[in-house]
């Protein structure tokens, strides 16, 4: 028996996490932990001595710190499971320099071959998710047309909008009427839906 891989398997929904572990420990050549990215708080990285860490991609769409954290700790040692529906998942993920990408349909052995090769410091990229990624990459709206949206989808009104950001209110509508039509939208509602589908958000 070869030398073994330390997996660290961060996942939200309890259920899941169980089932991810049982199917590596499937694999006699993988020393399984599970973490749970809300509850284990800020000490999480340190708690996650491993070589390779499994994470959801949602995982990494939320609050900046408990993400944050995974990225700087793991990095290229990330294995990141996704879907090709959410091409803003995967772009993050692999802006933030995960060597993995798995989508969450492949075959369960998809994920064990992830791991060892992203163990040896390769890439590993499902081919059902490459065009989804440069979908991800295609993503239209500027940072700044996506912080207005995103203010906008919590229901902040312009006005709100407008001194949150520093901006005038003008400007703020002229933000969002570009959004909406950079993204092929009817109207504001639709965009948000457009962008949070996507994943860019």
């Amino acid at each position: 028996m070869g030398e073994m891989v330390r997996i660290a398997v961060v996942h939200d929904e309890k259920l899941l996490r169980s089932a991810l572990v049982q199917l590596l420990r499937s694999d006699d050549t993988l020393d399984v932990s599970s973490h749970c990215l809300d509850t284990d708080g800020p000490e999480l990285s340190a708690a996650l001595p491993a070589d390779v860490c499994v994470v959801d991609g949602e995982c990494l769409t939320g609050p900046e710190d408990g993400a944050g954290r995974l990225r700087a700790r793991y990095g290229d040692r990330l294995v990141v499971l996704a879907t090709a529906k959410r091409p803003g998942v995967l772009r993050r993920a692999f802006d933030g320099g995960a060597l993995g990408l798995v989508d969450k349909n492949a075959p369960a052995h998809r994920l064990i071959t992830a791991v060892h090769t992203v163990a040896q410091g390769e890439r590993f990229l499902d081919e059902t998710l490459t065009v989804a990624l440069l979908k991800g990459a295609e993503m239209p709206l500027t940072t700044r047309e996506l912080g207005v949206l995103a203010l906008a989808s919590q229901g902040a009104p312009i006005a709100e909008i407008a001194a949150r950001l520093h901006l005038s209110r003008g400007t703020v509508r002229n933000y969002l009427a570009t959004a909406v039509r950079k993204v092929g939208a009817r109207n504001r509602v639709d965009a948000i839906r457009i962008v949070q589908s996507a994943g860019w958000t």
